[in-house]
Formats: structure tokens, sequence, C-alpha cells
């Protein structure tokens, strides 16, 4: 249960999860192929928070799938060390939370339900399972009681619903109560939505007011630490969940961290520390994939680190290809160090899309208690 020690100067709570403390109240959000182990260090190293790694498939965990294994990499200093797993099934989730028990591989397990993607949707996965509400309770407490025994808490994340005639975020709030959930997570979207329009801050109050022994964390639109504690305000949630406001700006944890402790928020770097920034991404890139792979992963990071400043053409292209740390710190060195954080930087970050009708399984919607486990759903591929 949340500790309510309220810090007049923001309003914050003392957030545990299980027998972790969460200070400040601020969770980053599992993303597929960007919250691998050199990210989340990178955002660590701006401050304190729960870290959650990419999303973690429950049957690819249990047939240990190489590629999965790689994914569950922490770093030594790194705790709690939380995964984030997706599943379907109540005996596949279950063995995959005794397998992390047995081999120690986490201090927190996070459930996913709460992927709008069609190719997990149509087949009845992530936000389209909660609208199964003895199927949902089942998975639920399948992998608390496999956690129990470590004293491992399992905390649930999910949408507000389908879409707006099948609202699913009450009853899914309060099953994973009752089946001993150690905390809720709401996005403030339903699937339809996926990441556009702009998040209901009004459903996490409403959760906030149904589930009452449990934390329940706000998730949707913190782009920066005024939003954080607007949602804490104007919501009661005990928490935070923070997703694409960290694309290209990790120091917005140590803004969080600031802001949460009643501290006045850092102005935005300007392009020297951003590029400083870029280049530790970098080095942490390469020390975990090695350089090339590396580099070509940073290279999905660079619009968003080079947002707003005023950068040639040529050398965002440049930027776009860059194959070695050799020849980032060549197109580092053409930048004027000394531009201010730009007004433009600021807001919404990652891709929004448009919302569109949610691909569901054939006869889905029809009986909401149906315990059938959905054929095919359970993907083998991690990340999301």
């Amino acid at each position: 249960m949340t500790a309510l020690d309220l810090p007049a100067a923001t309003g914050a709570k003392t957030l545990r999860i299980g027998p972790h403390e969460v200070d400040p109240p601020v969770v980053l959000a599992p993303m597929a192929g960007i919250t691998n182990v050199a990210f989340r260090r990178l955002c660590r190293e701006y401050g304190a928070g729960l870290y959650v790694c990419e999303m973690i498939t429950s049957r690819a965990l249990v047939e240990r799938h190489p590629k999965t294994l790689e994914m569950i990499t922490f770093d030594a200093d790194e705790h709690p060390r939380s995964m984030q797993l997706y599943g379907v099934d109540p005996v596949t989730m279950g063995k995959a939370v005794r397998m992390i028990v047995e081999e120690d591989l986490a201090d927190h397990v996070d459930m996913n339900f709460g992927c709008p993607v069609p190719k997990v949707t149509r087949k009845g996965g992530g936000s389209a399972l909660p609208y199964k509400r003895r199927l949902f309770a089942d998975i639920v407490r399948a992998a608390v009681d496999a956690a129990e025994p470590a004293g491992i808490p399992v905390t649930v994340k999910f949408r507000i619903g389908i879409d707006d005639e099948h609202i699913t975020y009450l009853d899914a709030g309060r099953i994973a109560e009752d089946n001993g959930a150690a905390a809720v997570a709401l996005h403030g979207r339903t699937a339809s939505q996926r990441y556009s329009g702009t998040a209901d801050w009004s459903a996490i109050r409403t959760l906030k007011e149904h589930v009452t022994s449990i934390p329940v964390l706000g998730n949707g639109d913190i782009f920066s630490a005024d939003d954080a504690l607007r949602m804490v305000a104007e919501t009661g949630c005990d928490g935070v969940v923070v997703g694409r406001g960290c694309l290209g700006r990790p120091w917005l944890f140590r803004d969080l961290q600031a802001a949460f402790t009643g501290r006045p928020v850092p102005e935005g770097p300007n392009l020297g520390e951003v590029s400083r920034v870029l280049r530790r991404h970098a080095e942490l890139l390469a020390d975990h994939m090695g350089e090339e792979k590396g580099l070509r992963d940073l290279r999905k990071h660079m619009s968003q680190y080079l947002r707003g400043f005023p950068v040639g053409s040529d050398l965002r292209h440049g930027f776009g290809l860059v194959s070695s740390l050799a020849q980032l710190d060549d197109l580092l060195a053409r930048l004027d160090q000394d531009v201010p954080f730009p007004v433009d930087a600021e807001g919404p970050r990652g891709r929004q899309g448009s919302a569109g009708k949610v691909v569901l399984p054939e006869g889905w919607l029809d009986d909401p208690d149906d315990l059938t486990v959905p054929s095919g759903a359970e993907i083998d591929s991690s990340g999301g």
C-alpha cells in the first residue's frame, strides 16, 4: 500500500510497490526497441525511479528464445530489476514467472495489457484482453501466485478500454486489486485511440477513487515535469509512468526528480550538452551491442535529440546514417555548441498516429466471461 507522505510543495506521495520504494514516484514505461539496458542506464544517470525493460513475452521466456534472454540484461547496480511480461495464457504466464523466481531474473514483474498494436489485438492480446474479465483475472492470479513465494511484486498496466463503447478499466483495476496485484497503471486512452489525441486524465482520477488498497499510477501525455505534477494534482494518482516524453530527452528524469522534491526544474540543455548526452548514449549502446550495431540503433533517436535545434539538412542526413563513434564525433563537432534549448523542442514526442477501429478476433465481444485462451495470441517474439 502507498504510504501517504505528502510534501506540501508537490503533493507527491511516497510510492511503494511491494518491498520497493520508488522515490520519486516515476516509472519509465517499456518501449519496444528503446528501453534496453543502455537507454535505461542513461536515464538512471539523471534520476531515481523505476526503469522497466522492453516487453518480454511469456512464451519466449519459457522457451528460452536467445533474443529474449539477451533482452533481459540488467546493469549490476540496477535495482529493482523490472521486467514487463506479455501473455494471454494463465499456464504460460505462471511458468514464466516461476522461471523468473527460480533463476533470479528480476525483482518486479509488470504485466502488459495495454498494447494497442493491431498484430496483438487481432489475436486477443494486449489491450483487447481485459474485456475477457475471467481470463484476465486468471492470468493476473497465475503471475501473483508464482511470484509470491519470492516476494516479487506484480503490477498490471492497461488502457481505458477497447473503444468508447467497450470500457474495461474499472473492472480491470478491481480484478487486479482483488487478485493480488501490487499496483495498477492506467494509460488514459482507449486502444482505438492508440497514441492520438489527448489522454483522459479524468479516467485516472476515477480509477483512483475505485482502487483504494494499492497504488494507482497514471500514464499518458507526460512531456514535462509540470505535466507530471499536474497529473498527480488533478487525479490523486500515486505516481506517473513516462513513455514517449523521454525520447531524445533522458534529462526529463532529472527534471522530474527536481519537481517531485520541490526544487526548481533546470533549464533545458544547450546543443553542446545535448551533444554530450547523445555521445554518452552512443557509448552505452556500443558497449551493449557492439559499435556497429549500437550506432545503427542510435539512428532512430537522432531526430528526437535534435528536435527544434537549427541543424541543417545535410547534417541531419549524416546523423541518420551514422555507423561509428568516430563518424558521430565528427558530426557532433560540426554543431554550434552554444545554441540554447529551443521552445520548439517542448511538447509531445514520438509517433502519435491516428485513431482507428480496433481489430479483434471474430466473436471476441460476444462473451466477456469466456475463459478460452485466444488462439495464436501467445506470440513468441519479445519487444513488442
